[in-house]
C-alpha cells in the first residue's frame, strides 16, 4: 500500500506540473536584431517618473474645495503637454506593470514563483537599450532592470528593504528620500568632471520610482487623507525635480518627461485584479517630441470621467501601458525593446509625418522579428509533415506588406503607411500567440489520457480489494497478458521515438509516458472489468440509473461550488435536513484565545495611532502559533476533548489572522462537525451495524485493531463525498482564495509589517490550512465511529478528485490552436482545461486555485490524514503527571 501511496503522490505531482508547461510558459524569445528609427530624436534625455500605486481618479479629480491635489501636473495637462489614461493588463501588480512600461510586454505569469522580483527569463528593456540610465527607488523594482544588463551603464541608488514597512509612521518619507537623493546627485554631478559628461551624453534615461502611494494605500486606503496627501507631496517633488534639471542643462529643451503609474488601486486597498480602479492609471507626457495641449469640444469618451475632473476640453488620448515603451524610446532614438509588444502612439508625437511612419515602420519590424524567430525555433522541433503555419502571415504576406509601406512612405503617403504597420503589428501579435500555444493541443491529450486511465485503475483497485461487488480474480497467468505487455511497451518506444525525433524537452517525455503504464495496468484488470460488467447488468436498470446520475449530480455540485458559492449553501441546507438530537456540552480554558483577541485588538490600535507593530504583540503572536501544535497534544484523548482542544488551539491562531467577522467560521465549521459526527453514529444502525458505542465514551487511539475494519458498503460513497464537500467548505470559507496577493494584508499584520511576500503568503496558507486540519480531524471521529478504513476512504476520495478535474466537457482542446487573448474559455469546461495564462491575476489565480485544489486533494489529504492521526491520538506526557490505562 506505501508503494501504491507513492505511486500515486507521483502521478499526481505529474499532472499537476503539467499545467505550468502547457499554459504557463515564458513567451518570451531571443535572438532578434535591434531596431531603431533611422532619424535624429527630438530629445537628448528622458524622465520616467513612476508613483507606484496611484490610481487615475486621485489625480486628475478635484478635491472637495474644487482645488487639484497635483496643480503642477495638471498646469502640465492644460499647458504644456498631453494627458490620458494608461490601460495596464492584469495582473496588476508592480513588477507586471514596469516590465510593460520599461521593457514593453506583459509579464508572463511564470515569475510569480520568484515573488515577482527576479526575472525567470532574462529580457531586454529600454534601460538596456539607453547610453546611461540612472534609477532611484525600492530595490525590489530596480534591482530586476539593472540585473544583468549589457555594459555598465544602468545604475541604480535604493533605501533599505526594511523602510517598506506598511505599519511606518510615514511612508512618504520613501518618496522624500528619492527627490533628496537626485537632488544631491545633480548638486555632486557639478564638481565630478566625469559624471557631468555622462550626463550631457544622448540617450539619457532618469529612472524615479515612487512608493509612497502604494504603500500608504495598503496601510490607510486610497480614500484616506495619507495617501492624498501623497500625492500632493510627488507633484511638489516632481515640480522641483523639473526645475532642477532645467538648470542643469541649461534649458536646452532636449529633456522628454513621462509620467505614469505601474497600476492602481481598489477602495479597500487591494491591487492584482481587473477593476477600473486598478487597470486606469495617468498617463501625462511633456517636453522635448511630445506634442502640446490640444482643445477638444467633442471627445471620444463617453464616460463622465472627463466633467468630473473639468478637464473635458483638453483631448484625453488614452494608451496602453506597453504602448508605452516604445514611445520612450522613439523619443530618444534607441532601439525599441527586442520583448517588446508595444504599439507606438504616433498621436503622442510632436514630429514631422516622415519621423511617425518610419517609427512605425521600425515597430512593425522589432514584432515582427519576434514572430520570426518564434516560428524558426518551433519549426526547427516539429516534423515537416505535422508542421502547420500560422497562414495569415505567410513569407509573402510579411515581404509583401513590408514593401508597400516603403512604397508609401517614399510617396509621401504617410498615413497609408501608418495603417500597413499597423496590420503587421497585429498579424504578428496573433502569430506569436498561435506558436506560444503550439504544443497544447497533444501535450493537453496526454494529460487527459493519464487522468481517466488513472481514475480508471483506482476505481477497479477499489471494487477488486474493498468490496464485494464482484467475484474473486483468478491468479492464473493468461496467454493474452504477454500480448498486452509487448503492444505497450512498443507503444511506448514509439512515443520515446517520437519525442526524441522532434528534441522535445524531457518533460515532455514524462506526460506523454505516463499514460503508458497507467493503461496498462488497467487493462492488465481484464477479468476485473469483467466481473464489474456482469455485475452491473444484474442491477435494476432504474436503480443503476438512478445511482449513476444521483453521483454525477453531486459531482457537479461540487464543481459548480467553485464558480457559484450558492451551490455550497444549497448543499448545507440539504445537509441541515439530517436528523440530529445529540446535543453536545462541552468546557474548556479559553486563555488563549483570549490572549489572541488581545493581541489582535492592541496591534490594530497602534498602528491606527502609526506607531508601528509592537514587540510584544508580535511575540506573542509567534508563541501562540507555534503552542497551537503542542497544546491539543496534551489533552486527553477521548474524543470530545481532543476535537474540542484542537478547536481552541486553532482558533487563536486564527484569530490572529483574521480581520473580521471571518474569525468566527472556524468555530461555525467545528459545530458542523460535530453534528456530522453524531449524524454518521447515528446512521450506522441503518447500514445494519448492530454495533454502536456512545460517542462519549469513545477514545482515539494510535494503534487500530485492523480486524474492526470492513467492507464498503453503498453509505461509504456519500462520506467520502461529505468529506470532499467539507473540504471545499472549509476552502472557501477562509474567504477570497483566488491567490495570495488578493488576501488583505492586514490579516498577518499581528506577526509583521515589513513586506515580505514569502513570510506572508506562508502565514495565509496557514489560515486556509486550518479549516483543513479541523475537517479532518473530524472525518478521524467518524472513521472510528463507522471502523470505516482509511485506505479505502483515500481511493474513493481520489476517485472523486480526478472526476472533479475532468469531469464534463473536454472540447477545448480539440478546438482550433489559434486563440487570441481576447478570446475567454466558459464555464462548460472544467478545472484542468480551464487554467488560465491571461487576463487578470484575479482570474488567473482562481483559476490555478480551481486546478490546484481538487488535484492537491489527494496529494494533501495524505498530510491531513496523517497530522489529524497525530492530533488525535498522540499524547504528550508533562512530568509528574499521572499516566493514564485508557486507549
Amino acid at each position: 500500500m506505501l508503494l501504491f501511496f507513492i505511486v500515486g503522490l507521483l502521478v499526481h505531482f505529474v499532472f499537476f506540473a503539467s499545467i505550468f508547461d502547457i499554459y504557463f510558459t515564458s513567451p518570451l524569445v531571443h535572438g532578434m536584431a535591434p531596431q531603431f528609427t533611422p532619424l535624429p530624436p527630438p530629445a537628448r534625455r528622458l524622465v520616467l517618473i513612476v508613483a507606484d500605486g496611484l490610481r487615475a481618479d486621485a489625480l486628475y479629480e478635484l478635491d472637495e474645495k474644487g482645488n487639484s491635489r497635483a496643480p503642477f501636473i495638471r498646469n502640465i495637462i492644460m499647458h504644456e503637454g498631453s494627458w490620458g489614461i494608461s490601460h495596464t493588463r492584469v495582473p496588476t501588480e508592480s513588477r507586471p506593470g514596469h516590465v510593460a512600461l520599461i521593457a514593453g510586454f506583459y509579464e508572463d505569469v511564470s515569475a510569480v514563483a520568484k515573488g515577482w522580483k527576479e526575472n525567470p527569463v532574462e529580457f531586454d528593456s529600454l534601460f538596456n537599450q539607453s547610453k546611461y540610465t540612472w534609477s532611484w527607488g525600492s530595490p525590489d523594482i530596480l534591482s530586476m532592470f539593472a540585473k544583468d544588463a549589457s555594459g555598465n551603464h544602468v545604475f541604480t541608488y535604493c533605501y533599505d528593504a526594511d523602510n517598506e514597512d506598511f505599519g511606518a509612521k510615514d511612508a512618504t518619507k520613501l518618496d522624500t528620500w528619492v527627490f533628496d537623493n537626485i537632488k544631491e546627485f545633480f548638486h555632486a554631478a557639478r564638481n565630478n568632471q566625469s559624471l557631468f559628461s555622462k550626463l550631457n551624453e544622448d540617450k539619457v534615461v532618469f529612472f524615479l520610482h515612487l512608493l509612497g502611494i502604494d504603500t500608504n494605500g495598503h496601510a490607510h486606503r486610497p480614500t484616506s487623507r495619507e495617501y492624498k496627501d501623497n500625492i500632493k507631496l510627488v507633484d511638489k517633488g516632481i515640480k522641483e525635480i523639473v526645475s532642477l534639471l532645467k538648470e542643469f542643462y541649461g534649458n536646452d529643451e532636449k529633456t522628454a518627461f513621462v509620467f505614469t503609474s505601474d497600476h492602481g488601486m481598489t477602495d479597500w486597498g487591494f491591487h492584482g485584479a481587473g477593476h477600473h480602479s486598478e487597470t486606469f492609471t495617468p498617463f501625462v507626457a511633456w517636453g522635448a517630441g511630445v506634442k502640446y495641449p490640444q482643445k477638444a469640444s467633442d471627445q471620444q469618451f463617453n464616460d463622465e470621467l472627463l466633467k468630473g475632473w473639468k478637464l473635458e476640453y483638453w483631448k484625453r488620448q488614452d494608451i496602453n501601458q506597453a504602448d508605452i515603451a516604445p514611445l520612450m524610446a522613439s523619443l530618444i532614438g534607441v532601439p525599441f525593446p527586442l520583448n517588446s509588444v508595444g504599439i507606438l502612439p504616433v498621436n503622442y508625437l510632436n514630429n514631422t509625418d516622415v519621423f511617425k511612419a518610419e517609427s512605425m515602420y521600425t515597430n512593425a519590424k522589432q514584432i515582427l522579428e519576434q514572430f520570426k524567430v518564434k516560428m524558426t525555433q518551433k519549426k526547427e522541433v516539429t516534423l515537416p509533415f505535422l508542421f502547420t503555419p500560422f497562414n495569415l502571415l505567410s513569407d509573402y504576406k510579411q515581404l509583401d506588406i513590408l514593401r508597400k509601406v516603403r512604397s508609401f512612405i517614399k510617396q509621401e503617403n504617410y498615413d497609408e503607411a501608418v495603417i500597413l504597420c499597423m496590420e503587421l503589428i497585429h498579424l504578428s501579435l496573433e502569430g506569436l500567440s498561435y506558436y506560444h500555444t503550439y504544443d497544447r493541443f497533444f501535450l493537453g491529450i496526454s494529460v487527459l489520457l493519464g487522468f481517466v486511465g488513472w481514475a480508471s485503475y483506482v476505481s477497479l483497485l477499489i471494487i477488486k480489494t474493498h468490496s464485494s461487488l464482484t467475484r474473486s480474480v483468478s491468479k492464473e497467468v493468461k496467454k493474452p497478458s504477454h500480448l498486452l505487455l509487448c503492444s505497450f511497451v512498443a507503444i511506448g518506444i514509439l512515443m520515446t521515438f517520437f519525442l526524441l525525433i522532434q528534441a522535445c524537452p524531457w518533460t515532455y517525455y514524462v506526460y506523454c509516458l505516463l499514460p503508458v503504464p497507467i493503461w496498462y495496468a488497467v487493462l492488465k484488470e481484464y477479468q476485473v472489468i469483467q466481473d464489474l460488467v456482469t455485475s452491473l447488468c444484474t442491477f435494476p436498470p432504474r436503480h443503476f440509473v438512478g445511482s449513476l446520475l444521483a453521483f454525477a449530480l453531486g459531482i457537479e455540485v461540487l464543481v459548480l461550488s467553485f464558480f457559484y458559492r450558492y451551490m455550497l449553501t444549497a448543499g448545507l441546507i440539504i445537509f441541515a435536513c439530517w436528523p440530529f438530537t445529540t446535543q453536545l456540552w462541552t468546557r474548556a480554558k479559553m486563555l488563549s484565545t483570549v490572549l489572541s483577541m488581545w493581541a489582535v485588538y492592541s496591534t490594530h490600535n497602534s498602528l491606527l495611532k502609526k506607531q508601528g507593530l509592537p514587540l510584544t504583540n508580535q511575540v506573542v503572536s509567534w508563541i501562540i502559533l507555534a503552542t497551537s501544535f503542542v497544546v491539543p497534544l496534551l489533552s486527553p484523548r477521548n474524543l470530545l476533548e481532543r476535537l474540542f482542544s484542537i478547536l481552541v488551539s486553532s482558533m487563536s491562531t486564527y484569530l490572529l489572522l483574521s480581520t473580521g467577522y471571518e474569525a468566527l467560521f472556524p468555530l461555525v465549521l467545528s459545530c458542523l462537525m460535530f453534528v456530522w459526527i453524531h449524524m454518521e453514529q447515528e446512521t450506522l444502525q441503518q447500514s445494519g451495524v448492530s454495533w454502536k458505542q456512545k460517542v462519549t465514551s469513545i477514545y482515539f487511539s494510535y494503534n487500530t485493531d485492523i480486524t474492526q475494519f470492513r467492507q464498503l458498503c453503498m453509505d461509504d460513497i456519500r462520506r467520502a463525498y461529505f468529506l470532499v464537500f467539507f473540504l471545499v467548505i472549509a476552502f472557501f470559507g477562509t474567504g477570497n482564495i483566488a491567490s495570495i496577493n488578493s488576501f488583505d494584508l492586514a490579516s498577518v499584520y499581528c506577526f509583521l509589517t515589513v513586506f515580505s511576500p514569502f513570510m506572508m503568503g506562508a502565514l495565509m496558507l496557514w489560515k486556509i490550512f486550518i479549516p483543513f486540519v479541523l475537517v479532518m480531524c473530524a472525518f478521524e471521529a467518524v472513521q472510528l465511529t463507522t471502523q470505516l478504513s482509511s485506505k479505502s476512504l483515500f481511493l474513493m476520495v481520489l476517485v472523486i478528485s480526478d472526476i472533479m478535474a475532468l469531469y464534463r466537457h473536454t472540447s477545448q482542446i480539440f478546438q482550433p490552436q489559434f486563440q487570441t487573448n481576447s478570446i475567454k474559455l466558459h464555464h462548460d469546461k472544467h478545472f484542468f482545461f480551464l487554467v488560465k495564462d491571461y487576463g487578470s491575476w484575479l482570474d488567473i489565480g482562481t483559476s490555478i486555485s480551481h486546478y490546484v485544489i481538487v488535484m492537491c486533494l489527494s496529494i494533501v489529504l495524505v498530510f491531513l490524514n496523517g497530522l489529524a492521526q497525530l492530533l488525535t491520538t498522540k499524547k504528550l506526557r508533562v512530568y509528574g503527571q499521572p499516566k493514564s490505562h485508557l486507549i
